[in-house]
């Protein structure tokens, strides 16, 4: 182990970096297994004449790092990772008498939030214009 003050040799340097890209390595090993075809387009669902297939969308993403104090009168070490996966589910597609039609799954709260956003804007917009105005004009007399 190194004192204070002293920096790592080589060789302890080499291994830090080796490890930390293992560990990267295995983290994309990791999240690799996991994007499959299966985790945007579920396995099909048949039900009579009808086959629903579930539709999502995927995202990854991984980090990691690497720390040491290089200063001559600090000992520093470091390490660290982390990887992550979001799966949403967004719709599906619905086979029927041999045709194809996709059908979203909606976000029940944009159906409430974007009619309130424009109710709101068109009831306050007229009304901050009226008193821009009116300010404009108590200014000028």
């Amino acid at each position: 182990m190194n004192r204070p003050g002293t920096a790592m040799d080589p060789e302890t340097e080499q291994g830090a970096a080796r490890t930390s890209v293992q560990l990267l390595e295995r983290m994309i090993d990791k999240l690799n297994g996991s994007a499959r075809t299966t985790t945007v387009f579920g396995t099909p669902i048949t039900t009579g004449a009808v086959t629903v297939i579930p539709v999502a969308r995927a995202g990854f993403g991984f980090g990691g790092g690497l720390g040491r104090e290089s200063s001559a009168d600090k000992l520093g070490e470091g390490g660290g990772g982390g990887g992550g996966m979001d799966v949403r589910p967004l719709g599906f597609i619905e086979l029927r008498d041999g045709a194809a039609r996709y059908r979203p799954i909606r976000d029940p709260w944009v159906d409430v939030v974007v009619p309130l956003a424009a109710i709101a804007a068109g009831v306050s917009v007229p009304r901050l214009i009226r008193a821009a105005v009116r300010l404009s004009r108590a200014r000028r007399h």
